[in-house]
């Protein structure tokens, strides 16, 4: 059974849950818990913050950075490609997606790291098979649980269990997100955390599940335990969240929307060190021009507000937004002018202390998998860079082996 108390569970009666809890005993130890961890050299008193923004349903990594010096992409793509003069050029032979300003914006400012050729071993085209390999970080599926939730229940082990050190924002928890024993809440958007206040009836619901009598391991305590992380989560962001409002621009579509939030998160929550973040909407098999162009047009000006305002904070050199999707698209366009699912693709690590540029080589469109790119760059080497140099985390635990951290920080 998931360890996520999820929106539907929470919406009983009609009403929304009820907050008004005494604050959970761990905020009063975090900060000897931390002042403790920074004595003895514990990596976990990092006060980096990671934001991880999944595209769902597979970006076209080819139409994102654009391998536009390369004829072949034309003769690939004759209807979608991008020609030469509308592309965002970033190197002699690569350049974003027209509609990413914002994003090239940061890149030539070196806040930009783009990892060309990303994939794993024995590629999977199916959403949910590919999403599972990439939050779990285990294509042989020998790793039980998300990596963030691994992390977490090594870093956090036997120290107090702060309910926001880890927050989701999406309508279904992630996998990435689920640990043995971290419980990570997650909800749809910070106004379900500020709304769900003051029904008699919920309260009440929820704290009976609470206080079910069970024994620990089982499915009923599992239920217990994200319970009282959604609620102890709820109580203190309830709280802080009012002690900062965003002073950037967003746009009204669910990029902006969610880094709108984020930043809202960050600015208000001095403990939260990741914030996972979902959007949907890139499985474009047909019509694909002005669906991309959109998407990441809003996913691009969603960013570039994003990093104004953790500058604009102080936070710039604090945060890393780390972009990815379960895979790219096939190398030639469809019968319906857009593309089918694929295999390597892109990866954007943006904040001011990654290693701006291009990491990885363009491309080879002259020796494909399948009709698909091939990955180059292992994600988990991407993973491994986060954790280690980022998180302050161990990868060869968390990832079940070594890796090489990719130079990205």
């Amino acid at each position: 059974m998931s360890d996520f108390l999820s929106r539907r569970d929470l919406m009983k009666h009609g009403g929304m849950i009820a907050v008004g809890l005494a604050a959970p005993k761990w905020l009063s130890t975090i900060a000897e818990a931390d002042v403790l961890r920074i004595a003895k050299g514990g990596k976990a008193a990092s006060d980096t913050v990671l934001v991880v923004c999944q595209l769902s349903g597979g970006n076209d990594g080819l139409n994102t950075v654009v391998p536009y010096s390369d004829s072949l992409y034309y003769k690939y793509r004759p209807t979608i490609g991008h020609k030469e003069d509308v592309v965002l050029k970033l190197n002699e032979s690569l350049g974003l997606h027209p509609s990413m300003k914002g994003v090239h914006t940061l890149f030539k400012e070196g806040k930009v790291a783009v990892v060309t050729n990303v994939g794993y071993p024995k590629p999977n085209r199916s959403h949910f098979k590919s999403m599972d390999i990439w939050q779990s970080a285990s294509p042989d599926d020998k790793m039980k649980h998300g990596w963030i939730g691994r992390h977490f229940d090594i870093s956090l082990k036997n120290q107090p269990p702060n309910p926001i050190v880890a927050l989701g924002l999406s309508t279904e928890k992630p996998l990435a997100l689920v640990g043995e024993s971290a419980s990570i809440p997650c909800f749809a958007s910070l106004t379900d955390v500020q709304n769900m206040l003051g029904d008699a009836n919920s309260e009440k619901l929820l704290r009976d599940i609470q206080g079910m009598d069970a024994m620990a391991g089982s499915p009923t305590r599992v239920v217990q335990q994200a319970n009282k992380s959604a609620l102890d989560a709820m109580s203190i962001l309830s709280k802080q969240l009012s002690k900062f409002t965003p002073k950037q621009t967003y746009g009204d579509d669910n990029f902006g929307k969610g880094f709108k939030q984020i930043s809202q998160l960050i600015g208000a929550s001095p403990t939260t060190r990741v914030v996972y973040f979902s959007a949907g909407g890139f499985d474009t098999h047909s019509r694909q021009l002005d669906t991309h162009a959109k998407l990441l047009e809003n996913f691009s000006n969603a960013v570039l507000s994003f990093q104004r305002e953790m500058e604009a904070l102080g936070k710039a050199d604090k945060v890393v937004v780390l972009v990815f999707s379960e895979f790219g698209r096939r190398v030639s366009e469809n019968a319906s002018q857009g593309t089918d699912h694929g295999a390597a693709a892109p990866m954007f690590l943006i904040g001011g202390k990654v290693k701006g540029g291009i990491h990885g080589s363009k491309p080879d469109l002259t020796d494909l998998q399948d009709g698909d790119v091939k990955f180059k760059i292992d994600f988990r080497e991407v993973y491994a860079a986060t954790l280690d140099n980022w998180v302050g985390g161990d990868s060869e635990v968390v990832l079940g082996q070594k890796f090489k951290p990719l130079p990205i920080f």
